[in-house]
């Protein structure tokens, strides 16, 4: 066997250290250059573990900020069908809207900032029934207290109206009751041929009503014609043969004599005879006096 050359040997052994070291070296990059891509696909991976979980919470909340809107939609009422119908609408809007950010993957960040923008829309559209409620039911009660003031109104003109008219009424029946003519010193006397005041039965011949029609400013004036009905002691009616009638208060009553005289709203004495009696007896004459508007009076004479 060929001894080899120390020399060459040495530098043999020198070229594997050298081989060896290289190769050692190769495999601690290798190792080095592995662990740093571990650690960084670790980082990611976590990265969008958390990633994919921030974005889940948002579309939890988003779910949850639309359940929210959608219990207030439901509890908000109107008295209005325009706005009822429109609430309708934006209630179904919700629920189509909440279905679909239930349906869509939270990492489609486009969807749910969409979602988002809806969300904030029918925010602002809620404010707006609300303000537009409020308005409408603050001009509701303006208007409900302006009925009312108005039906307190009429019914406060209704009642003046009312009292207005009876006092008017009050004032014709004041003036119509004023307006009626009155009579004083009411008596029947009576006379013989001779014209003298007799109080026997046995010669009388005529009886003379006399009266005065008191001053009266509120009476109508001209002719007023005044009547007498004169009864004996049996209660029968005296009839001086002209057949003389009236009115009064509805009724047509016979009278005994009758006088018409001028009246202008002055005190007027008057007389009036009742004549073309067959005779008299013994008793209590008994004379009534009217208008056709009033009772006036009514008088006695004793005959013996």
């Amino acid at each position: 066997m060929e001894r080899e050359d120390p020399l060459e040997r040495l530098e043999r052994q020198e070229a594997e250290k050298k081989a060896n070291g290289g190769l050692k070296t190769v495999m601690i990059i290798m190792i080095v250059a592995a662990v740093g891509l571990a650690a960084a696909l670790a980082y990611v991976m976590v990265s969008k573990s958390r990633l994919v979980g921030q974005l889940n919470d948002e579309k939890t909340d988003l779910t949850e900020q639309l359940v929210a809107l959608q219990n207030d939609y439901a509890d908000l009422t109107s008295e209005y069908d325009t706005i009822n119908y429109q609430l309708d609408s934006s209630r179904e809007e919700i629920a189509q809207l909440i279905e679909r950010v239930r349906t869509t993957e939270a990492t489609n960040r486009t969807k749910i900032r969409q979602y988002e923008k809806e969300l904030g829309t029918l925010r602002s559209i809620m404010r707006g029934y609300i303000e537009q409620i409020d308005s409408l039911n603050t001009l509701n009660k303006q208007l409900t207290a302006e009925a009312e003031s108005a039906r307190r109104e009429a019914a406060d003109s209704r009642r003046m109206n009312a009292e207005l008219t009876q006092q008017v009424e009050d004032l014709t029946d004041m003036v119509t009751v004023g307006s009626i003519l009155k009579a004083r010193g009411l008596r029947m006397e009576a006379f013989n041929a001779n014209d003298r005041v007799v109080d026997k039965s046995n010669r009388v011949v005529r009886l003379l009503v006399t009266l005065s029609l008191v001053e009266n400013e509120l009476a109508e004036r001209g002719p007023v014609r005044v009547y007498v009905r004169v009864t004996d002691p049996s209660g029968n009616l005296l009839l001086d043969g002209k057949g003389t009638t009236f009115t009064f208060e509805g009724e047509t009553l016979d009278a005994t004599a009758s006088r018409e005289v001028d009246y202008q709203g002055d005190e007027v004495e008057m007389g009036i005879y009742v004549n073309n009696i067959p005779d008299f007896v013994k008793g209590i004459y008994t004379v009534q006096a009217y208008t056709e508007q009033s009772l006036l009076g009514s008088a006695e004479l004793m005959l013996r």
